[in-house]
């Protein structure tokens, strides 16, 4: 008889905006499963997912850390996800191998812009997802302005299955409107009872609001609430489970994390709601999810450098996977020898005899294995879409101070990017200084500062630098471009005419023939618009990448001997940029969306500071007794910004930032 896929197993991440409380709750979910055995304080640099030095020196997550417990029989692998926008690239990693999340609301900050990041970053994957509103104690905190904010802002249909018991301090548990009983926590757990009496009518009708969404959703439900007027509680919990899965609706509760009250019932509902691997749709090419004894097929999510060795973390999503195994990695067409497979703990592991479809673990063995490879059984080769690469935003030369250390500088630097893909390290051609290049600031002073303390390197950093874009504002028709190249043998003919013109919306470059009568041979074509990539690297204004281009291909004429794919991959390289130095371009900037969070009186001074950044002011409201200004500014105008915001508030203003694409560099 062949063995199911385990139904009970929960493979999540923990997602949120920066300070709504992500660490915190995975703190509380280890202890109160036993994983641990003393709570965790962000704030005290104690907690387990946190265990980095720079980690709990800054009180942020960097790097995404892999935990596992257990809870009503269930194993659960969570993965705390950074909420820093420079570090979105982890959480892509991570979403990219999980099968569903837990995104945590600061109940008084409602959705913030990493929210709505990482929002989408699951929307792209398909990832279900169930909401905790954190944070309930605070002064202004407030369940339905949150629940309305993500209706609103992140277009989820939010469906809230608990009432609060008490307001801010007085916060003390939650009523249950699936079960209709209530939860309360005094220092001595949770203890369930009835419904008070003096939330009993506002409960049922939460209740009935709650039964009318799912019923107008699921046809089940409504077929139930047709012929009876209303929904048990099994339909209920029914519905509201298949809902999360399609992804159709996403289930709000709520609690405060730091004060131990709503936990339990996020557990619960985690393994109420939340995909078993079996769950999600077959990778691969196989006929079922999470099929143990199918061919090997697992995802390379992270690579991690440790002082005993180099692990590998991998999602295994077909068949098994044993110490001593070979597997193939299709990213390089190599081999590799699994020597131990591990069950990872944030910073500790264990070795288990065998992974299965559905784990997530880690491996010590591979030499060569990169982030984003497939690992698969070597006579059954599998490719699977590896996580997307944020481009980087901003560079920092970086040079050892010791000439003597200049070779460690460059191993300790490709080690980075090895464990970072969005990392990258290059030399500049003119000046020959090595380049760091990331998704922000605190991004490469993290790296840099890893270099310095992992590699005991002394080095040199230099301003940091934006990565600008050249942009077409007006093209050329009918460019002429002939190739020709004689120097004995078969020589090489190419003759192309090109019109370039600008390309609306977010696309960065569209190429289309138009060419008839066969005057350009199909694979000539394909070669001409891998030429005109090539010469997109650099543009004519100052070398930087040229975006937003549509290039037609209008006419042609080959030799019958002379002609070649490379020959008009030569000429079509030639023709665009020949054709660009004729356009008309400009410059393009990197620009972010700021949300500053100040004292009301202090809110006249920022205005003006980041007026004088070059910001474009697009909102400002009062919340909770201080005013938060949201605008839209250059990247290189933030540098440094942080200290500037602490001295003009006293260090009672704090702001976040999230990537807002590309805007015409103005004078």
């Amino acid at each position: 008889m062949r063995a199911l896929p385990n139904p009970r197993v929960r493979n999540l991440g923990i997602l949120a905006h920066v300070d709504a409380g992500k660490t915190t709750v995975t703190e509380r979910i280890l202890f109160l499963t036993g994983a641990v055995h003393k709570r965790g304080e962000v704030h005290d640099g104690t907690t387990v997912t946190d265990f980095d030095p720079q980690e709990r020196e800054r009180g942020i997550t960097i790097s995404s850390a892999a935990v596992s417990a257990s809870w009503d029989g269930h194993l659960l692998a969570v993965v705390d996800t950074p909420g820093h926008v420079d570090f979105s690239d982890e959480v892509e990693r991570a979403l990219r191998v999980l099968d569903g999340a837990v995104a945590v609301f600061d109940a008084v900050a409602g959705v913030e812009p990493q929210s709505e990041t990482v929002w989408r970053q699951a929307d792209r994957h398909g990832v279900p997802r169930i909401a905790f509103v954190n944070k309930m104690d605070r002064a202004g905190a407030d369940l339905d302005a949150t629940v309305a904010a993500i209706r609103a802002r992140l277009g989820a249909v939010a469906l809230p299955v608990q009432l609060p018991v008490g307001r801010e301090d007085g916060f003390r548990g939650v009523v249950d409107l699936v079960r209709m009983r209530a939860y309360v926590w005094d220092g001595g757990g949770r203890v369930e009872t009835e419904v008070p009496a003096r939330l009993r009518e506002e409960a049922l009708r939460r209740r009935r609001d709650l039964e009318e969404r799912v019923a107008e959703l699921h046809p089940d439900a409504l077929e139930e609430f047709c012929a009876d007027g209303a929904l048990s509680d099994g339909t209920l919990a029914r519905a509201l489970r298949a809902l999360t899965l399609a992804g159709t609706a996403v289930v709000v509760l709520c609690g405060s994390a730091y004060r131990d009250r709503g936990v339990e019932p996020l557990l619960d509902a985690i393994v109420a709601y939340l995909p078993a691997p079996a769950d999600r749709p077959p990778v691969g090419g196989g006929e079922r999810a999470a099929d143990p004894h199918a061919p090997l097929v697992a995802l390379a999510f992270k690579v991690h450098a440790t002082p005993t060795g180099r692990m590998t973390y991998l999602r295994v999503y077909e068949g098994a996977l044993s110490k001593g195994d070979t597997v193939l990695d299709t990213a390089t067409g190599r081999t590799e020898r699994i020597s131990r497979v591990l069950r990872v703990q944030a910073d500790r592991t264990s070795e288990v005899p065998v992974a299965l479809a559905g784990d997530i673990v880690a491996v010590v063995g591979p030499k060569t294995v990169r982030a984003g490879a497939t690992l698969c059984a070597p006579h059954a080769p599998v490719v699977l879409e590896p996580p997307v690469t944020a481009a980087p935003v901003v560079s920092v030369a970086v040079e050892a101070r010791r000439s003597t250390d200049t070779g460690r500088l460059a191993a300790g630097l490709a080690r980075l990017a090895e464990e970072d893909p969005s990392l990258v390290v290059r030399t500049d051609p003119e000046t020959g200084q090595t380049v760091l290049s990331g998704l922000g600031e605190l991004h490469l002073e993290v790296a840099v500062e890893r270099l310095r303390r992992d590699r005991d390197l002394e080095v040199t950093v230099g301003r940091p630098q934006v990565a600008y874009r050249e942009t077409v504002v007006e093209g050329v028709t009918g460019l002429l471009h002939r190739h020709v190249k004689q120097d004995g043998g078969a020589g090489q003919f190419a003759h192309v005419v090109l019109d370039v013109a600008p390309l609306g919306g977010e696309e960065e470059f569209a190429f289309t023939s138009t060419v008839t009568g066969g005057r350009v041979p199909q694979e000539y074509v394909r070669a001409v618009e891998a030429g005109c990539r090539d010469a997109l690297a650099e543009g004519p204004l100052g070398g930087h990448p040229v975006t937003g281009v549509r290039v037609t291909l209008t006419d042609g004429a080959t030799h019958p001997k002379d002609s070649s794919e490379l020959a008009f991959r030569t000429a079509g390289r030639s023709a665009l940029r020949e054709a660009l130095r004729a356009s008309v371009l400009t410059l393009l900037e990197p620009v972010a969306e700021v949300t500053v969070t100040v004292p009301a009186e202090s809110v006249g001074a920022v205005l003006g500071d980041l007026t004088a950044r070059r910001g474009r002011i697009t909102d400002s409201r009062v919340r909770g007794g201080t005013s938060v200004v949201t605008a839209t500014v250059p990247l290189a105008e933030l540098f440094g910004y942080a200290t500037r915001l602490r001295g003009r508030t006293q260090g009672r203003g704090t702001f976040t930032t999230r990537p807002a694409g590309y805007e015409p560099l103005k004078a």
